[in-house]
């Protein structure tokens, strides 16, 4: 994780893993890019919504992640879906696939950002949520706001 001195320059938040997940763990892991992608991610043009992160062969990788060809590159920009590996230490690489194996977890992008101008993504070891647990969470997130509205119009009468 990065600490809280150093400057996040937040690029994509992957709302929608928040929302069918239960986030265990976070972990964070550098991107391999090339040019035009790291121009694009720049520029904003990413996608992290159905992307999920493996482990093949002790090495991490970001599968599905989006990322729209550079505006001025030329013949050379790369496949926009094309896999993408993740920079983690040996030790967290081992730990993470012996969780997925054994609990059956999986691994999903929660945010895409830059930190002293490398690119970083936020993985979360996650377990998918049940239909009736996100039910409830809409629940909850809209009772808070009803709340919250009830408590402005108060404050507002009070005026």
């Amino acid at each position: 994780m990065a600490r809280s001195s150093e400057a996040r320059k937040v690029i994509m938040t992957n709302r929608r893993a928040r929302h069918d997940y239960h986030i265990l763990e976070t972990y964070e892991a550098g991107l391999v890019l090339r040019g035009p992608e790291v121009k694009s991610l720049r520029q904003g043009k990413v996608n992290l919504q159905d992307s999920y992160a493996r482990i093949e062969n002790g090495e991490a990788w970001l599968y599905n992640m989006h990322i729209s060809p550079y505006e001025h590159g030329n013949r050379f920009n790369p496949d926009p879906r094309r896999p993408r590996k993740l920079l983690l230490h040996k030790h967290e690489i081992r730990r993470l696939l012996g969780k997925i194996q054994e609990r059956g977890l999986t691994l999903v992008p929660l945010q895409l950002y830059f930190v002293r101008g490398l690119a970083k993504v936020e993985l979360g070891l996650a377990r998918g949520k049940a239909a009736h647990d996100k039910r409830r969470a809409i629940r909850e997130r809209d009772l808070r706001r009803d709340v919250e509205r009830q408590w402005e119009d108060y404050r507002r009468q009070r005026r």
